[in-house]
């Protein structure tokens, strides 16, 4: 069975404790490395390369965000879900612009983040379209404005997979898409996997960050 190598960031060790016990009881997780900061975060993922890091946003120096930067930048593969206490706060969506790949709440039931785990690691991610729109109508104003490039690689797409694009930045997840479009699932995740690769997108999150910033969705 192949491992998900994950480390665990946050500056209170009895969470990191807990969230060790939680991912070590499945058997296709291991925990390779815990950091208490945010610079020891950035130089252990550099010399223990894990899969998933679980990154705390609230530590004192190096922020959560800053050290997602930077590992994002320098280890695109170490793929990183942001930890916050509050539902939809800026810190979650400043994760979500410095490279992370989905958020979740520290409170989460275990299952919610051991599937959270399993979809980052896989390479979709675990923040739904639908809580990426709400996140954007509150903080989208420090979006950069769309320019030539954008709009001119929608132009990329078929006439389908622009429909199947627009229907992703509404929030529908793959088996709405497959209701909708009379589709298998298969051929959704095709269509998908397709329309990511044309626009150079890294997942479903950053289709609907990219509709918006084309005012294709609300504002």
């Amino acid at each position: 069975m192949t491992q998900t190598r994950i480390m665990l960031v946050d500056d209170q060790a009895l969470l990191r404790t807990g969230f060790r016990m939680v991912l070590e009881a499945e058997d296709d997780f291991t925990v390779v490395a815990e950091a208490g900061s945010g610079a020891e975060a950035i130089t252990l993922a550099a010399s223990v390369l894990p899969d998933v890091i679980l990154m705390d946003v609230r530590m004192p120096g190096i922020d959560g965000i800053e050290a997602t930067r930077q590992i994002s930048a320098a280890h695109p593969d170490s793929r990183i879900i942001i930890l916050t206490t509050f539902d939809l706060d800026e810190y979650a969506f400043g994760g979500l612009r410095a490279g992370a790949r989905g958020f979740l709440l520290k409170d989460a039931q275990p299952s919610e983040l051991t599937a959270a785990i399993r979809a980052v690691a896989s390479g979709d991610a675990s923040v739904s379209s639908r809580v990426t729109r709400r996140m954007l109508e509150l903080f989208g104003s420090k979006l950069p404005a769309a320019d030539d490039d954008d709009a001119s690689r929608l132009g990329a797409l078929t006439e389908r997979e622009r429909e199947v694009f627009l229907a992703i930045a509404e929030g529908l997840s793959n088996p709405e898409l497959a209701e909708r479009f009379f589709l298998s699932e298969s051929t959704v995740k095709t269509h998908v996997g397709r329309i990511l690769a044309k626009l150079g997108l890294r997942d479903r999150v950053h289709v609907v960050i990219l509709a918006y910033r084309l005012g294709l969705v609300g504002r």
